[in-house]
């Protein structure tokens, strides 16, 4: 049995003012939590569950606070349409080394606001190896419960920072930046990369002009039906598939 007042609780964790007040997120379902767990990077504060994930992680106790809870405690506190027999409760990720860039392939997104989106990002980004993704400050925030569903753990492994891209760009000018655009290089016919910024832009906008300026290499994934533009989550892995 939990109480009102933690119900209230976990229930304003899914807005972004409580998550940086309070230093603290949400995450659902078995394959998130069972990360988080296992993370050494982030702890994990409580779990609320129901028997029968209990039941299926008998030596979940020993690394935190494990509450039983019933399917209408559970629907009470989710943030999921349908929940997913376990809820946890911890603190921010905390990352002990700065981001290497030089020598390094990593990810920047302009204005990516979809959650589904950059949650779906990170895990691409951790198949393919890549450790670092730098958000422009009017990016979806990592913690909505939404993203943090999308990553599927993922969230663990990639580090992710928000700063502001046009000064970020201008300080490390010595990476070479690879935009995907509608009318670029034919990413098909691009050698490997080894080090570079690969830049993803806003869902319907594209990428903002004043990034734009700064930009070495336009690339393109050629298409041959009618449809507009690619989903940018669906970019980035397809970008990443022939650049990495």
């Amino acid at each position: 049995m939990i109480s009102k007042n933690q119900v209230k609780y976990i229930q304003s964790l899914g807005q972004k003012k409580s998550r940086d007040t309070e230093n603290k997120f949400v995450a659902e379902g078995p394959k998130t939590v069972n990360e988080l767990l296992e993370a050494t990077n982030c702890k994990v504060i409580q779990v609320l569950a129901l028997k029968e994930w209990i039941d299926q992680n008998p030596n979940a106790n020993s690394r935190t606070e494990i509450i039983e809870v019933s399917e209408d405690e559970l629907e009470k506190i989710s943030h999921l349409t349908t929940p997913n027999l376990v809820l946890a409760v911890a603190e921010k990720i905390k990352w002990e080394s700065t981001p290497v860039i030089k020598g390094n392939i990593s990810l920047a997104l302009d204005a990516i606001q979809d959650p589904g989106n950059i949650g779906t990002i990170i895990r691409i980004a951790d198949w393919f190896g890549i450790k670092n993704i730098f958000c422009s400050e009017d990016c979806a925030d990592i913690y909505n419960p939404k993203v943090v569903q999308s990553t599927m753990g993922s969230i663990t492994r990639i580090r992710v920072e928000y700063l502001d891209l046009n000064s970020w760009f201008k300080e490390n000018n010595e990476v070479r930046t690879y935009a995907a655009v509608l009318k670029g290089g034919d990413i098909t016919k691009m050698d490997k990369l080894n080090e570079g910024i690969i830049v993803i832009g806003n869902e319907s906008k594209g990428i903002r002009e004043e990034i734009m300026k700064l930009i070495d290499v336009q690339v393109t994934i050629p298409g041959k039906g009618k449809a507009e533009s690619l989903n940018a989550a669906v970019a980035t892995g397809i970008v990443l598939s022939h650049l990495t």
